[in-house]
């Protein structure tokens, strides 16, 4: 699949499993690694996998609880032509540069984003080895 990637396989199967990912250079994130559930679906890749963040991110796009993620290239405009590839070296590069705040799932990120960039990008660094 992704030589570039750790993948940890959960019970055995292909369908589910956690890829480690390295937080974007020229980014906040640069220098943090989270863990990734993905879980494919049965119809896949005719319907999108499953992504959620294990481990803690301070972000305005993903949910801080549950580790979900608000991204339409996945949640509503997934194709057959996407594949993993796209995912990890792609589309969730690009929300870690390019967050959203005004389509938040975590409306506190979402807020001191638009209000205090440098305060933003400091709360970022703080979680970055705290998780």
């Amino acid at each position: 699949m992704m030589s570039d990637y750790k993948v940890e396989l959960i019970n055995d199967g292909m369908q589910e499993f956690y890829v480690h990912f390295n937080g974007p250079n020229e980014s906040p994130y640069h220098g943090g690694v989270w863990r990734i559930r993905v879980e494919l679906p049965d119809a896949y890749p005719y319907r999108s996998p499953s992504i959620g963040f294990v481990n803690k991110i301070y972000h305005p796009n993903v949910d801080e609880m549950s580790g979900s993620v608000c991204l339409d290239v996945i949640n509503q405009t997934w194709s057959p032509m996407f594949d993993l590839v796209n995912v990890f070296e792609v589309f969730i590069p690009q929300l870690l540069l390019y967050p959203n705040p005004s389509d938040p799932l975590n409306g506190e990120a979402a807020a001191l984003m638009m209000r205090d960039k440098p305060a933003y990008e400091q709360r970022v660094k703080g979680h970055l080895f705290s998780s």
